[in-house]
């Protein structure tokens, strides 16, 4: 059979088959007695597959309990293993937390109860930074929440609190007496004080590197109490004033003492008390200005550095504008406070200490400034610019209470100045009650002199001081000046006319030079023009009324008539002319020299004559020219002396 009969081979496996199961059947059936054997063999087997399996399902029930009991001892032995990392891990926990309770014992002692000696003082910073750090420590979050109410860490919070108000109190109270025994033992010390033939310059050095020794101790005592350091800038602020204020009275006093200079007398514009201008003017009492200048030269620095180094040492928090005077040695404990904005809420906290620690200071200053002015008020106006170039240089740091004290320094120079120009102005008005008065008045050629003088002290700032005086003086001046000549109406033009023109001949040269001056000079000017006016036209009119009143009646009807009705008018007619003029202009050369007469008999200043007579010749022939022109206009026929006649005339005279 080939590969190809498949099919038929596989028949004849099938065919095979079959005959080999009935022969096996047949077999069978031919060996019964194998066959029950084989059945009870299988029932045996049977029985014991049953047994098995019985056998079977109580070890899977035992083995299953024996499973749920390993996973409960298992559960039970993870758990115990957690427990036990949980109770080293919180056995580790309590032992930090009692390292963070524990206090050391040399810190407990110092804080407690410690010298506060300078050798000692690293073992009290020491104890500071612990204190603040184991206070810290036991603060949220630095600490934990659940910790921070623990009983334990609330009990060795407030045992640290007491430590600290303990230690808080023992420092501040070493601190006040440590600042009274300084100060005390410097004041008891004459040597460091100006005395008799010796000015001594203040000298705080070696008390600032005394106090320098404390200055990280206060800082700690801030950090553990904002609030201690009222009471120790109090107590400081109270016992270095008496020091300032002991050196500035000692030194004021021996600054005075020592200058010599010659009183000048305040009367300089009474015209009845006979003072010596011209020795007022020459006496030099500069060493005055010196003296106020070596006052602040010596006092405002040293105020300026006691206020720097006061807001350093006593830990304000202020910016203080510049390091140039910070020589307090002071760094901030905490980096964060380096920042470059500080915090300006204690600025007023420091202002009202630097008033307590400079207040009073002031009246020494003032005493310097009395006794200046006493001697010569004219130096309020040297010290006046002195102390204006002072204010410009301070700046609004924490130095402005020296600020604040220049600035009342400077308006007790500006009242003691303005005492002195309201006496000055009640000098001039004291001269209209004296009885009639002539020529140039005393207080003109004094005020050129005193102005003089002004202007020669002048510093810095002060020319609106001396601007303000002068506006007042010369004010006084013209007003008292009005009221003379309004007593004594038939000369006022000519004491108008001679005080104006002195008082722009003595103040020429200043008022080319000084803005407010020169604005009074061009008023007296004018004041000047308006009294010769006035004055020249009542000498004229006196010697030649008829004349001008004739042709003042025609300029007037002028006015409502035509010039060819003018002749026909009552006492305007030609024939009146022609009286007017015989009567007015016959011998007229010695009318002009009456004229003249009269005007030199009148004026007590001799140069202003020909200045006056060439002022009055003028007017007179513009008078005359005018007059001329209205004959010719209205008297057309009528013949009178020529205007060129008089000109020869009068410049012939």
């Amino acid at each position: 059979m080939g590969i190809g009969e498949a099919e038929a081979f596989s028949e004849r496996l099938k065919r095979e088959l079959q005959a080999l199961e009935a022969a096996n059947v047949h077999a069978i059936l031919e060996n019964e007695p194998l066959i029950q054997e084989v059945l009870q063999g299988l029932e045996s087997a049977t029985n014991c597959v049953e047994d098995m399996d019985e056998w079977l399902c109580i070890f899977n029930v035992k083995l299953r309990h024996m499973r749920e009991d390993i996973e409960s001892i298992e559960t039970r032995n993870n758990k115990l293993e957690m427990q036990s990392v949980n109770n080293k891990s919180l056995i580790e926990e309590l032992d930090k937390l009692l390292e963070r309770l524990h206090i050391p014992s040399e810190y407990a002692s110092c804080l407690a109860g410690g010298s506060f000696d300078e050798t000692r003082m690293h073992e009290n910073i020491d104890a500071c930074e612990w204190l603040a750090d184991a206070l810290r420590s036991l603060e949220v979050p630095n600490l934990d929440r659940t910790y921070a109410k623990m009983r334990s860490v609330r009990e060795k919070r407030a045992e640290l609190d007491k430590l600290k108000t303990t230690f808080v109190k023992r420092a501040s109270e070493f601190m006040r007496n440590y600042f009274a025994s300084l100060v005390d033992f410097m004041i008891s010390d004459k040597n460091y004080f100006s005395q008799r033939g010796q000015l001594k310059r203040p000298d705080h050095a070696d008390l600032r590197y005394k106090c320098r020794t404390y200055a990280r101790l206060l800082q700690h005592m801030k950090s553990l109490d904002k609030n201690c350091l009222g009471p120790l800038r109090k107590a400081y602020c109270g016992s270095l004033n008496l020091l300032l204020r002991r050196e500035a009275r000692e030194f004021a006093n021996e600054l005075r003492a020592s200058t010599k200079a010659p009183k000048i007398p305040t009367v300089w514009l009474d015209g009845s008390a006979a003072s010596n201008q011209s020795a007022n003017s020459a006496v030099d009492t500069s060493t005055v200005s010196e003296a106020y200048s070596k006052m602040l030269t010596v006092f405002i620095p040293l105020l300026v550095d006691e206020s720097s180094f006061f807001a350093n040492f006593m830990c304000f928090e202020v910016p203080l504008g510049g390091s140039s005077n910070d020589d307090s040695g002071i760094t901030d404990i905490d980096d964060n406070d380096k920042a470059a904005g500080k915090k300006t809420a204690d600025l007023e906290a420091l202002n009202v200490s630097l008033c307590d620690l400079l207040d009073g200071i002031q009246e020494d200053f003032y005493a310097v400034v009395d006794w200046a002015c006493k001697i010569d008020p004219l130096r309020c106006i040297s010290m006046h610019g002195i102390t204006e170039r002072y204010i410009s240089g301070q700046k609004a740091d924490a130095a402005g209470f020296v600020r604040i004290l220049l600035d009342d320094i400077e308006n007790r120079i500006s009242n003691q100045f303005s005492r002195f120009v309201d006496e000055a102005c009640h000098q001039i008005e004291r001269n209209e009650r004296n009885v009639r008065q002539v020529g140039v008045l005393s207080y003109i050629p004094r005020f050129a002199t005193l102005a003089t003088r002004m202007e020669q002290y002048i510093q810095g700032q002060s020319r609106d001081l001396v601007d303000q005086a002068y506006t007042k003086f010369v004010t006084i001046m013209f007003v008292t000046l009005d009221k003379i000549a309004q007593a004594d109406t038939k000369y006022a033009d000519v004491l108008l006319l001679e005080n104006y023109a002195a008082f722009q001949n003595s103040l020429y040269e200043l008022a080319n030079v000084v803005a407010t001056l020169a604005k009074f000079y061009h008023q007296a000017s004018e004041s000047y023009e308006q009294a010769c006016t006035r004055f020249i036209s009542t000498i004229i009119y006196y010697q030649f009324e008829r004349l001008f009143q004739f042709a003042r009646r025609i300029e007037d009807l002028m006015c409502t008539i035509t010039p060819e009705e003018i002749p026909f008018q009552l006492g305007l007619s030609k024939v009146d002319l022609r009286k007017v003029v015989k009567s007015s202009l016959s011998g007229v050369d010695k009318s002009i020299t009456t004229m003249y007469k009269k005007l030199q008999k009148n004026l007590t200043s001799e140069e202003l004559l020909p200045s006056l007579w060439d002022k009055c010749k003028k007017e007179f022939l513009d008078k005359y020219d005018s007059f001329a022109q209205l004959v010719a206009k209205i008297y057309p026929g009528e013949n009178i002396p020529d205007v060129s006649q008089m000109r020869d005339l009068l410049a012939s005279m």
